[in-house]
């Protein structure tokens, strides 16, 4: 990230060219680019599936993961349509140039756009991070119950272990958690499907099917937050090789994991019933095998943490380098601009654990965020780009489906908001 100038300077400034993947299309082949694809969207929210189909009932959440990706799906294309048509009009740029989701905002809105894109961006980047460390203090919570409460496991354990970790800077270091943490994920899942199965005997006994519409919304809001990774979606595409290909990819990627999404909840919620937890790992049984996973897991998302928190790290960054007052400071005080630097990711990181520490359940957390945050993100701000970028094009259907999805974002957030203060 270069280094921000002046008080219009972009929250995330824009790389240029050669720094985005070189020339057009990047070197990505389409199994990688899907695989990718596949790490980007799926994480911990997956998780919380079954409980948001004990919620809605298995056919009602069957729909409602169905629905989230296919929006979810229509929208990424939005983004790539509103791309492509950037790069037909440039004329003084080099057709190679990737442009990120702040650029559509700044294309569209000015700096105001692109400041609120990436607001956007970071609070939902948040949100996911203190997903992670509430999802880990549940579970180590579930482990070591006599130990301290889940928010206890936060601050005594966790924060200590973070404000360590946000001393790396580099990524790379960390991409070997990333890939354990994956695995760990898939391994958890695999579990509890094998006992899934194993205390299935008549699967749809005592199992709703539909709990009413207004269940809905909470199982949508769930499963639009596990379609997470929205704001990769060009740079993802940028990165492949066949560019061309990159909607079929994405279609594949996205229709494999509403299969997978759909059967795991399904499944969690005919096992566990109306015991179904918020975190389905919590419904395990208390074996070594079941207590393996999940300290796993929570060892591997305790090392991608840093990973999640990376682009408010350099948000905050940036606006510290911007300020007149820090350059002064760090020009005549030596170090300290290290230790201002520092001293910023060690308050970030306590601000999102005292956060996660008062939120009362993992389910209610990610389905707020799915409903609000990332209901903007993945449907109001694509349909206003594309409105506004491809407009002219357009032809009726078309606009109207895009205002249909602005309208439904907006009354969704809308809804998120308001069910979120009147149940307090």
């Amino acid at each position: 990230m270069t280094e921000a100038k002046g008080e219009t300077a972009p929250l995330l400034a824009r790389e240029d060219p050669k720094g985005r993947g070189g020339s057009a299309g990047g070197g990505a082949t389409w199994a990688q680019t899907l695989g990718n694809v596949v790490v980007s969207i799926v994480g911990t929210g997956v998780l919380g599936l079954p409980y948001a189909f004990r919620a809605a009932g298995w056919v009602a959440g069957s729909i409602g993961v169905a629905a989230a990706g296919c929006a979810t799906l229509y929208c990424m294309l939005l983004l790539v349509d509103c791309r492509d048509k950037m790069q037909e009009e440039e004329t003084d740029e080099p057709c190679d140039v990737h442009y990120t989701y702040g650029d559509l905002g700044e294309k569209c809105f000015g700096t105001v756009g692109r400041w609120l894109t990436e607001i956007l961006i970071l609070v939902s980047q948040a949100g996911g991070s203190v997903a992670y460390l509430v999802f880990i203090g549940e579970n180590l919570h579930s482990v070591f119950s006599q130990s301290m409460t889940s928010a206890g496991f936060i601050f005594a354990v966790l924060l200590p272990v973070q404000i360590v970790l946000s001393f790396i800077r580099s990524l790379s270091s960390l991409s070997p958690f990333s890939i354990f943490a994956d695995v760990c994920n898939v391994l958890a899942m695999a579990m509890v499907i094998r006992k899934d199965l194993q205390l299935i005997d008549h699967p749809f006994a005592n199992r709703s099917a539909f709990n009413g519409v207004m269940a809905i919304p909470f199982a949508f809001g769930v499963a639009v937050f596990c379609f997470e990774g929205f704001s990769m979606t060009l740079a993802l595409e940028s990165s492949m090789a066949e560019r061309k290909k990159f909607r079929w990819v994405l279609s594949q990627a996205v229709v494999g994991i509403i299969f997978v999404y759909s059967c795991f909840g399904v499944c969690g919620y005919l096992a566990y019933g109306e015991g179904t937890k918020d975190i389905i790992t919590l419904n395990l049984p208390n074996s070594w095998s079941s207590a393996a996973v999940k300290v796993g897991l929570c060892i591997a998302l305790a090392f991608t943490f840093p990973v999640m928190m990376h682009p408010i790290h350099e948000i905050v960054e940036v606006r510290f380098r911007s300020s007149g007052c820090f350059r002064k400071l760090s020009h005549s005080v030596p170090g300290a601009e290290w230790l201002g630097l520092q001293s910023s990711r060690i308050l970030m990181v306590t601000i999102l654990a005292v956060v996660a520490s008062f939120i009362p359940a993992f389910g209610s957390f990610v389905s707020f965020v799915g409903s609000t945050v990332c209901a903007l993100l993945s449907f109001v701000l694509p349909t206003f780009f594309h409105l506004n970028i491809v407009g002219s094009s357009m032809n009726l259907w078309q606009r109207v489906l895009d205002y249909s999805f602005l309208l439904f974002g907006l009354g969704f957030a809308g809804y998120g908001v308001f069910t979120t203060l009147s149940s307090h």
